[in-house]
């Protein structure tokens, strides 16, 4: 279905860094999938210098015929086709959540931050709506002492809530707490459908603790 949507929008202007998308999901379905994958399936990140602690990944849509996991969870900016995994067919209301992204989907994982665990600021410079490619973030589990800063300034990310943030900005992300967590991060391309909701969106500031 995805690889029939229409092409990619041409380039656009966003002012924000961060929109918070009309689309809200069921975070304790989506925790019940999370329950229900292999935990083979989870791999540590292939970027150890952009994190310490536990960071890893779980593919979910990867680059067409990629075997090796590092190969299946790698977000590949130069591959062109893509397809589901075989964690997915574990994830019946995570396939329904993609369905309803009506734009051509890139590399799709759970990304998963372990306790006392932090992302160390860095830069995806090819990771913005201006150049044709976003990234979703749709939170699924965290805690109070989770924070995501983007551009120096927190995001609050409620679980089930729907955000594009512009990564080739700065951010980072702190997990103080005792428990893990748990995104679903969705690439895709920017077309009509995408433009839409981005524009139907809402672009917060938050000036306060970020827990998600």
């Amino acid at each position: 279905m995805h690889g029939q949507e229409p092409s990619p929008a041409p380039p656009i202007e966003i002012a924000a860094d961060r929109i918070r998308l009309p689309m809200q999901f069921d975070p304790a379905r989506m925790a019940e999938d999370l329950a229900a994958l292999p935990p083979e399936g989870w791999i540590a990140h292939y970027v150890a210098q952009n994190y310490l602690g536990e960071w890893s990944v779980l593919p979910l849509y990867c680059p067409a015929g990629a075997q090796h996991p590092v190969l299946m969870a790698y977000a590949n900016p130069t591959a062109t086709d893509f397809e589901p995994t075989p964690w997915l067919a574990h994830a019946p209301y995570l396939r329904g959540v993609l369905d309803r992204f009506h734009c051509p989907l890139r590399s799709v994982r759970l990304m998963r931050l372990g306790p006392d665990s932090r992302i160390l600021p860095h830069r995806d410079f090819d990771l913005s709506a201006e150049s044709g490619t976003a990234r979703l973030h749709i939170p699924i589990t965290g805690n109070e002492a989770v924070t995501f800063l983007l551009n120096g300034t927190p995001v609050e990310m409620e679980p089930g809530s729907t955000w594009y943030l512009r990564l080739a900005d700065e951010h980072a992300v702190i997990n103080a707490g005792r428990t893990e967590r748990i995104h679903l991060v969705i690439d895709c391309l920017v077309n009509d459908w995408l433009l839409g909701q981005l524009r139907s969106g809402k672009a917060p500031v938050s000036d306060g603790a970020a827990r998600h």
